[in-house]
């Protein structure tokens, strides 16, 4: 494996010294500007319960902890899970916040659990998406919402470097995504465009 692919790889699972390397990333630069311009005007104040899948290294989890009585999150990688329960230690300490090692394709949380899950760019990585969708609807309460957030809404003309370089990645177009969604047993589904290919997808139960 080249040194290229084995570096962008933890993009899908940090691993290791470029692992940590990653999720450091993954809570600056471009990735801040997406979070928060996504974020900036959803009216998600007040929720009771949210959960983060693919929290990479917790920036996230602490922004919604802003909005939310409690926060969960959810990464595969270990390195991950480490990063965003060390970033919210002190809402890990308080019982506000909990960090958890699984996988989207079978989430370990009860059903109805959540008001709000949301999802920023990982769904490019989910195996058999629709099943993870409908993972998704079952943890969420009746009329919860599942927010999409994605970098791209797969025209950029990066966009096949990047799926070449890093094995099992997929970039799903807006309409990709609502008709997974619906076949998941989602009822409404609006999708936000912003500038530089941003999408944020908002689905509700």
């Amino acid at each position: 494996m080249g040194i290229k692919k084995r570096f962008f790889g933890n993009t899908r699972k940090p691993r290791g010294l470029f692992g940590i390397y990653m999720v450091n990333r993954m809570n600056a630069g471009h990735h801040a500007v997406l979070a928060e311009w996504a974020l900036k005007d959803l009216p998600v104040d007040g929720e009771e319960s949210a959960l983060d899948i693919g929290c990479g290294g917790g920036a996230n989890i602490a922004r919604l902890l802003e909005r939310c009585r409690t926060v969960s999150g959810i990464d595969y990688s270990r390195v991950s899970v480490s990063k965003s329960r060390k970033l919210n230690k002190r809402a890990v300490r308080d019982g506000r916040c909990n960090v958890v090692e699984g996988n989207v394709s079978s989430l370990p949380f009860d059903d109805g659990s959540f008001d709000l899950v949301t999802a920023f760019e990982t769904i490019y990585f989910w195996p058999d998406i629709v099943n993870c969708y409908r993972q998704v609807h079952r943890v969420l309460k009746p009329s919860g919402r599942f927010v999409i957030v994605n970098e791209s809404d797969g025209s950029k003309p990066t966009d096949g470097k990047w799926e070449a370089i890093i094995d099992g990645m997929h970039t799903y177009t807006p309409e990709e995504i609502e008709t997974g969604l619906k076949a998941a047993g989602f009822n409404s589904v609006d999708i936000t465009r912003g500038s530089n290919h941003f999408i944020r997808v908002v689905a509700a139960k």
